[in-house]
Parts: C-alpha cells; structure tokens; sequence
C-alpha cells in the first residue's frame, strides 16, 4: 500500500500475522482504534448524495468497505455494521440531466431533496425515490448494510445533541473553514444552515446571534429583510457538509470511511472539526479516481465513464468487484476495454482459491470479493478472452456456436452444469459484437511472417487433432523460432493480426485447442490467400450500403 495519508494518519506496515492484503491493513488500522478507545463494536460508514442514481463509484466504495469490515471481523471477532448515509436533507444546487420533469425541479433550487416533488412520479420525495434506488442497487448485488437517511436522523433528534456541541463550538468550527474560502464566501459563511420556515430553501446565509442556553440561531433573509430566529435540533437546520460530516462522525461514532482523493481536504478538514467537538475522527483510506479512455478524470456531469449497467452488460458482477479490488490507490482507466482482463482476473483468482491454504486464501482477491465464502460456481475451462477471440473468429452471434467448440475441448461443460460459464458465454458474444467485431482490422502477412504461417499449418496437420493446449503451444514457439523473427513477440503480434484481425490475443495453443487443429489450419490459409481481408471489406461495404 502506498504512503497516502489516511485521515491524517501515514499508512504503516501491517502487524505481524496480518494477511498482507489491503483489506487487512486497512482492518488492522480500524482494529488499532478500537483497542486505543475502548470500543467492542465498529461502525463503518459510505455516504451518498442522493442528488443523482447510483453509479459506478458508490459501488466501488461500498464493495471496498465491506472487504475492510469482513476482514476487521477475520482478525478481531467484534461486531460490526457498515451504514449506508444518505445525505438527503442537502439542497438541490442544479437539475440533474437525467430526469424528467426539469421544469418542475427547477421551481425547488435551494430545497432539501426530500422536500422536492419525486419527478418520476414513484415517491413522495425526489430523496424519496433516490433513496429507494440505492437500496435497490446495493440489495441487487448482496451487500450487507443498515440505510440512514440524513432526514430522518435530523428530523428525530438523534443529532440533537451532537448539533449543540456544534453551536457552542461554534466559532472554532468556523475559524477551521474560513482560510479555505473566498473573500465574498468568508464574509457569509456559517457552518449552521436554517431551513427557511416558509419557502423550505436551505439558507446559506450568515448567523447575526446565537443562544447555546436556546439551542437557537438568528439570521437574516437577504431578499426581504426579516430577521428570523431557528432552532439547530430537530430538524429545522442543517450543517454545511464539512461540518456536517464532521459532527456525523462525532454522534455516530464512526470507525471507519473512505473517500476518494478529490476530498483529501475536505477529510482533513473534517478531521479538524471532528476533533473540536471531542471526538477521534474516523479511520480511512483514501482511494484514487477513475480516467475514461483518454485519460481524463470521470465525471458524472460529462458522462465520460461507464455505467454498472454498462459493465455488466459485458461481464459478470465479480469482474466489477475485481476491478474495484486492485490497487484502490492507484488510477486506473474505467473503460470498456477494462472488461475481459478484469473477468480473467477474477477466474484466475477464483480457480486458485479453492486450493489454497487458509492463510494463503485470505491474500487472494477472490476470497474479499465473497467476504470469504467463494460460491460453488463449476470449473471454468476455457478464459473469458479465449472465449472472445474464438466468436471473433466464428463471428458467433448465438451461444450455441461456442458451446459447440467447448463442449469438445471440455466434454463435461454444458450450460446447466456450468451456468456461470454460460452467463460468460452470452457476456462474450455481447462483447464482440458490440467492440471486438467493429475494431477487426487483418493485414496482409510479410514474406517472412507467410512462411513462418506455411510452415505452422504443415506443423499443426502433422499434431494429433487431441494434442493439449501446452504441446500446440510448444509447436508453435518452435515454429517462430524456425523463422527469422527479431522476437518471439513479432510472430505472436503476427497471429493475432493476420489471423484474428486485433492487436492481442490468447495464448495461442490454447486457441487452438479449444477451435480445433483443422479449423486452424483453414484459418491460416484464408488468411494466406486474402480470403480474411476480402470477408472483412465486404462486409464493410455492406454496413456501410445498410447505414447509406
């Protein structure tokens, strides 16, 4: 792990006898604060603004804790819960793009979400309804939580007195946000936010009086004029967020939150005010953002990133778990091109798994993505990205025609025997269709590399038709090394572009195997005699006459 402060803490080696996996160095941190405060039950937090739909990183942040909680409870034995904090009561700042009835949102700027009309016409708040999807989509994928809404905590007082340690700390609370403001943003700034008790708007104006012994506030409406004074509990006020999340952890006593590298900052900020109050602010990890495929940071506004509902359209939920999983602190590229190296990820950590031993196990990614308990989900023989590679080659556009050339490399596969490899199936044929199909580009073999591809077919013919991938692979490392290739690596970049048309591939004797040793000799001589080339460029034309 790397040296990225966590909530002001330097990150520091695990203990002894501490799996070294990341969920468990982030538990032993956590384990660490219990001890240090007496504590025998953790509460781990992820916060959602429910301004807009679930997406992506909400799940990667709650994927992630809960790797962290399950292995808390691997090495302590505590209890735990992680909740789920919607931070509902916040003012709608902008009509999200992705709703209907813009119009009628926009007659609610400034108003908490759970006071908005629902614009989908489902619940009683646009919060409401939010709220609902996100349950929704953290049930759909079995994340065990317990849902907090920010209105309802307010509402029944269970900040109460958390909200009055904050008025009467008041002024350094303040003196904590003020450096890292604006001139025009410092002169009104109050960490305390009144709801206006006509129009409902979440005033962002400044407090001209407070009264700890009232539990009150005095402020001022800029448009009319009128001085009105509010209760801080019960509902009638809110926090600024730093503040806010800040008092969160103090009246909740969270153990642990973490939060990607955007708010930096606002954690140590946070951290600050949390600590004002009397509280130890939480544990955390601070984990990087996600690019698009040029690079550039995601956002939701631009819609640059891919969806959930984008990835598994291509892949299984345990590839998206595997891609959360690896190097959380590190940027990686979120983009569809991720996809068939994060299922292979997955399948090769969970056909390992199996036989580990138990404390190898708990070092393996496909242990954390289970929380422990790998389903029983049947061998898979052939790898995601063999799979694609043989529809590219077959132009598969039905299951049936790849489960013809498993069922001969592994006789035992069927689709009800084996319904995960089923579910891959039908993700690869989804997935070549829609990228592998479109970016096929053969060429043409060199004099060099035409030889080399004679000689690999005379190679192949002379196998025995049920040679093991490992003996095809063999033949074929001999065959390069036969012609005069400055590297090994030219004559695999050979295979795959002349006779799969892309830029990679598998490893080729398995291919081979799983295709067929006379399939692929047809194939080197279609590619031989240009027959590929014409195929692809004909039906080319012919998109291009249908799209005309």
């Amino acid at each position: 792990m790397s040296d990225t402060v966590r909530n002001n803490r330097p990150a520091t080696p695990a203990a002894a006898g501490v799996p070294k996996a990341w969920p468990f160095e982030e538990a032993n941190a956590v384990a660490e604060r219990m001890a240090a405060l007496g504590k025998t039950e953790a509460l781990f937090e992820t916060g959602y603004g429910p301004s807009g739909l679930p997406h992506i990183g909400t799940f990667g942040e709650v994927a992630r804790t809960s790797w962290v909680r399950r292995a808390f409870t691997e090495l302590t034995g505590l209890k735990s819960k992680l909740l789920a904090f919607s931070d509902d009561m916040d003012g709608l700042r902008k009509v999200p793009d992705n709703v209907p009835n813009k119009e009628m949102l926009a007659g609610y700027l400034g108003k908490p979400l759970t006071r908005i009309p629902d614009p989908f016409g489902t619940h009683d708040s646009f919060g409401a309804h939010n709220n609902a999807r996100l349950r929704s989509f953290l049930d759909s994928f079995g994340f065990e939580y317990e849902f907090a809404s920010a209105t309802e905590y307010y509402r029944a007082g269970r900040f109460d007195a958390a909200l009055l340690r904050v008025l009467e700390k008041y002024d350094e609370v303040k003196a904590v946000i003020l450096p890292t403001l604006g001139p025009d943003r410092r002169a009104t700034y109050s960490p305390i936010l009144p709801i206006h008790p006509e129009t409902g708007v979440v005033m962002q104006v400044p407090t001209e009086g407070r009264d700890l012994a009232a539990g009150t506030i005095t402020w001022r409406d800029p448009e009319t004029g009128q001085s009105y004074t509010t209760k801080v509990t019960g509902g009638a006020a809110k926090l600024q967020w730093k503040a806010d999340w800040a008092m969160r952890w103090f009246a909740l006593g969270v153990d642990y939150e973490m939060s990607g590298k955007d708010l930096i900052d606002s954690v140590r900020l946070s951290g600050r005010i949390c600590t004002i109050l009397g509280a130890k602010p939480p544990a955390g990890m601070t984990y990087e953002l996600f690019l698009d495929d040029k690079g550039q940071k995601i956002s939701k506004s631009k819609g640059n990133g891919l969806s959930v509902e984008d990835w598994l359209r291509y892949a299984p939920p345990e590839s998206l778990a595997q891609f959360m999983y690896n190097a959380p602190q590190r940027a990686k590229r979120l983009y569809f091109d991720v996809i068939p190296r994060a299922v292979d990820e997955y399948l090769t950590h969970a056909g390992k798994e199996r036989g580990q031993e138990e404390a190898d196990r708990r070092t393996n990614p496909a242990w954390h993505i289970h929380l422990g308990k790998l389903p029983e989900h049947g061998e898979v023989p052939v790898p995601f990205g063999m799979l694609l590679n043989l529809a590219s080659v077959v132009n598969a556009d039905r299951p049936e025609m790849l489960w013809g050339f498993i069922r001969r490399y592994s006789p035992d596969a069927t689709p009800e025997s084996n319904p995960f490899l089923n579910r891959l199936v039908h993700h690869a044929i989804e997935y070549y269709r829609d990228f592998v199909k479109p970016a096929k580009q053969f060429r043409a073999a060199s004099e060099i590399e035409a030889a080399a591809l004679q000689d690999l077919a005379q190679t192949l013919v002379a196998l025995d038709p049920a040679s093991t991938a490992e003996t095809i692979q063999n033949a074929v490392f001999e065959v390069g090394k036969r012609h005069a290739f400055a590297e090994l690596k030219a004559w695999f970049g050979c295979l795959y572009q002349v006779l799969l048309g892309q830029a990679e591939g598998p490893r080729f004797g398995g291919f081979v195997a799983l295709y067929g040793i006379p399939e692929a000799v047809v194939l080197i001589e279609q590619a031989l005699e240009g027959k590929l080339i014409a195929d692809q460029e004909a039906a080319m034309t012919s998109a291009a006459a249908r799209t005309a």
